[in-house]
Parts: C-alpha cells; sequence; structure tokens
C-alpha cells in the first residue's frame, strides 16, 4: 500500500492535470445514479485535497474540477429524467435500486425544491434525487438555481477538510513524501468504510409499499 501510495504522490506531482480530472471524474460519477451510490466518489476528492498543501496540487483548480463534475452530473441525470418522465424509474438500471428510488422520491416529494439542494449533501440519495426530480417534471427554472448553488457549497466542503488536514501534518513539520501515504491512505479508507456502510444500508431489499407504484 504504502508503495502504491507513494507512486500516486509522484505521479500527482508530475502530472497535475491528471489528477484535477479524476476528480473531476470523481464528482461526476457520484452525481450519476447508480454509479453514485457504488463509487465513493467523495473519498477520492478528500484524498486528493489531502496534497493541496504540498503545493502538489493547487486549490482553485481542485474546486473547479469538483465543482464541474458535479454540475455537469447533476445537470445530465436531471435531463434524462426530465425528458424520460416516470418510465426512466421503472427502466434498467433504475429497476435495479427499487429501494432507492423510493426514498428518492419520498425525499423529494417530502421537500419539494428545497430536496434538490439537501440531497447533494445526503449520499446515495444525491445520486437519484436529480434524475427523479427531473422525471417528476420540476422546472428547469427551480432545478438548475438550487442544484448550481448546493453544489457551490458541497464541493468546499468536501474539499477544505482534505486541505486542512494536509495543512496540518504540515505545520507538524512533515513533507508529503513522508505523511502523503498514511494520510491520503487513511482518509481513502475510512472513507471506503463509511461508504460501505452507507450502502449496505441503503441496499437492503425494499418493502413492497415503499417502491414506486
Amino acid at each position: 500500500m504504502q508503495t502504491y501510495l507513494s507512486e500516486l504522490i509522484e505521479f500527482v506531482s508530475m502530472h497535475a492535470f491528471s489528477a484535477y480530472s479524476a476528480i473531476f471524474i470523481a464528482a461526476l460519477f457520484e452525481a450519476i445514479p447508480i454509479f453514485g451510490s457504488i463509487i465513493p466518489g467523495s473519498t477520492v476528492i478528500l484524498a486528493m485535497s489531502a496534497l493541496v498543501p504540498s503545493g502538489n496540487l493547487k486549490l482553485a483548480p481542485v474546486l473547479a474540477a469538483a465543482f464541474l463534475g458535479a454540475v455537469i452530473g447533476d445537470g445530465l441525470a436531471y435531463l434524462v429524467g426530465y425528458n424520460s418522465k416516470t418510465k426512466v424509474l421503472h427502466a434498467w438500471p433504475m429497476s435495479k435500486y427499487p429501494n432507492l428510488v423510493a426514498e428518492s422520491t419520498t425525499f423529494f416529494h417530502r421537500f419539494g425544491t428545497p430536496a434538490v439542494f439537501f440531497a447533494r449533501f445526503v449520499p446515495p440519495v444525491r445520486a437519484f434525487v436529480p434524475i427523479v426530480a427531473g422525471a417528476l417534471s420540476m422546472p428547469p427554472i427551480k432545478f438548475f438555481p438550487t442544484m448550481t448553488v448546493a453544489v457551490a457549497l458541497w464541493a468546499p466542503a468536501m474539499v477544505l477538510p482534505g486541505v486542512l488536514a494536509g495543512s496540518a501534518v504540515e505545520q507538524w513539520g512533515m513533507r508529503v513524501k513522508h505523511y502523503g501515504w498514511p494520510l491520503v491512505g487513511g482518509i481513502i479508507v475510512i472513507g471506503a468504510l463509511a461508504w460501505a456502510i452507507i450502502h449496505w444500508r441503503k441496499m437492503k431489499p425494499a418493502a413492497p409499499e415503499a417502491t414506486i407504484k
């Protein structure tokens, strides 16, 4: 593990654009139904952000990559739902996850427009609420501003904790080659465990009354 993460840190220092692209893709995939519920994109973003204080990555591009990936992902999911209406919620692969579809639909009915905002901070329903909002004909003029504001707050919420963690160890006088692999590895392990627990709880079979009729 140490060898792999050391190689990752070295790669990032030499190919920052690839790291920014990885953050963009992680945010994009996390906003796409199914992908967002099985890929811990937030963990990747958080871990990569820890390399900002060392100078290997810059804060502004990291924030921009996370923001753009999430906005594009949410926007595409919404447009698919808006154009397909409720039939997309019963089609494959959504039909394989009735519990998450039902929960996201209930979440949307309960909160209305603010559901789009709140869902951005609630994994894994954040990957389903945009497409549900579109399928239930939420007007674009309401969806896109609400989603953009949510993502604008979500991106720093994902990035800054990693930056602060990296800054803390830098203040202790440690160099990235010494702290990089345990810090990044620790974030990945903890994030993956948290994601696995949430994923397992959300993916349990839904009760018949919880599914969309």
